[in-house]
């Protein structure tokens, strides 16, 4: 078993062993338990960082086994620079969560904690894959633990969200599973990902299949306007269920674009281009504008995470190196500091069970250790230099003005729209005199949610001051891409 291997599987067996154990008794004992799986199965990461090799943009920690024989299904796994990041990430975020659940479900904890972990590894294997059947389990299998993690522990109207959640992202991907059984027939039989990327496709089936993978990843993003769902699921998930769908499995679709649309269907990308960066653009402006008028904390930063997936998009779809290389690094930064966004909007819901920004106004009055962690994050969301959020965007926004500067003008009004309902919602909930009782018998972080915060800020400040690290990683895997969809010759 290799090393990709351990990371799909670990956190899956430690989930499935979770959900043997059984009762909300062994709530103590679950919870460590969880914490170790989740730390183990990170732990088994790293070891990708040590070995990855820059130079190179063919797949590495390649493993390949026969699954179904008869359809030449291939239980096949690899990373390349495109992938290699998001492996990290989602075993760093599972181990966040684990942390932030642990005082606040009291519940059927075992099952709560297991879904986190299976959704880990399950993940994983979406970014790991290299085989298309394999890649429709993993990429499908997500939704059954998301599913059961809002409809289960969610707010007052969770079923309603977790039914649209499943709705929408189902629906979109059936017409992704009719286009691998195309792509199988045309190969002559084969599922390999990357056999897929050198099929020589017709233009107009090219445009059926960027069609059929848009169905599912555009969802997933969200793009707008198939965005709907992920205010509604935002607000009714668990603190750790919005944590990990803003962080990883919003980059589930993006990272479709990457691996199917733009290599397997290359003439039809360069031909959509045009659409894709007018959606993207509208989820860049309209959608934050749309941020700013709301009065729930956690559909403000949901529409935003819309607005930040935007840029992603467009960084995709301008086809330069600093454009793609710039949406990749603005999918990691978007995992740490929507997640953190997030997860500080927990802390304070666990206090108070209110997320409406008119139940706070003062709280770094009562809470000032809390409202540093809270400031910096805002910050970030922000995009302010010296963080995380700053560095994907700037380079999305200078690869737009290479490809066209007014493109590049109205996305960069994101970063403007980003400070106003950003710093609108901090000042209104933390800054000023303490408007209520609820405010005034706050009390500060403990230990533990220091913790989980302290690490999330340090992952934004690193990456924020010290990119170099996460760009040297894609930089051959995008040349590679672009090369591949024949524009490597605009402006570098």
């Amino acid at each position: 078993m290799g090393l990709l291997s351990l990371a799909i599987w670990m956190p899956i067996a430690f989930g499935v062993i979770l959900l043997a154990l059984g009762r909300d008794e062994q709530a103590r004992a679950v919870r460590w338990l969880a914490l170790i799986g989740a730390l183990a199965s990170f732990l088994v990461t790293l070891p990708l960082l040590q070995g990855f090799d820059n130079s190179t943009a063919a797949m590495q920690f390649v493993e390949k086994a026969s699954w179904i024989e008869r359809f030449n299904v291939n239980y096949h796994l690899g990373v390349d620079g495109i992938s290699f990041w998001f492996v990290l990430l989602t075993a760093f975020i599972n181990v966040i969560v684990v942390i932030a659940g642990w005082e606040a479900i009291t519940t059927k904890v075992n099952q709560y904690m297991a879904a986190f972990l299976i959704l880990s590894g399950l993940m994983i294997g979406v970014f790991s894959a290299l085989d298309g059947i394999l890649f429709y389990v993993f990429f499908e299998a997500t939704l059954i633990p998301m599913y059961l993690i809002i409809g289960i522990w969610g707010g007052p109207n969770k079923i309603y969200a977790a039914f649209k959640f499943f709705l929408y992202t189902l629906l979109g991907s059936l017409l992704t599973l009719v286009a691998l059984v195309y792509l199988y027939t045309a190969s002559g039989g084969s599922f390999d990902i990357l056999s897929w990327h050198k099929l020589p496709l017709a233009g107009h089936v090219q445009t059926l299949l960027f069609f059929a993978f848009f169905a599912a990843f555009a969802v997933k993003v969200p793009m707008w306007p198939v965005h709907t769902w992920l205010p509604d699921v935002h607000v009714e998930a668990p603190t750790g269920g919005s944590a990990v769908l803003a962080a990883i499995m919003l980059k589930l679709g993006a990272y479709g674009f990457l691996r199917f649309s733009m290599p397997i269907a290359p003439d039809a990308a360069r031909e959509w281009a045009t659409f894709m960066i007018v959606l993207s653009l509208v989820a860049v402006v309209y959608v934050g504008l749309v941020a700013m008028v709301q009065q729930d904390m956690k559909k403000l930063v949901a529409y935003s995470s819309v607005a930040h997936m935007g840029f992603v998009t467009l960084g995709f779809f301008i086809f330069n190196p600093l454009g793609v290389s710039g949406g990749l690094v603005q999918m990691i930064a978007h995992g740490f500091v929507s997640g953190a966004m997030f997860l500080s909007i927990g802390v304070l819901y666990d206090r108070v069970h209110s997320r409406e920004i008119a139940s706070y106004g003062g709280v770094v009055n009562t809470m000032p250790k809390f409202a540093a962690f809270a400031l910096l994050f805002a910050m970030a969301n922000c995009g302010l230099p010296g963080t995380a959020g700053f560095v994907g965007e700037w380079m999305v926004i200078l690869g737009a003005v290479q490809h066209n500067f007014w493109i590049g003008a109205l996305a960069a009004t994101a970063l403007i729209f980003g400070a106003a309902y950003t710093l609108w919602m901090f000042k209104r909930v933390y800054l000023g005199p303490v408007t209520n009782s609820d405010v005034r018998e706050l009390t500060d972080i403990n230990a533990r949610e220091f913790l989980m915060l302290a690490l999330l800020a340090l992952a934004v400040l690193y990456m924020g001051l010290f990119p170099k690290p996460f760009t040297d990683v894609m930089d051959v895997s995008v040349a590679e891409l672009l090369k591949h969809v024949a524009l490597s010759k605009l402006p570098q």
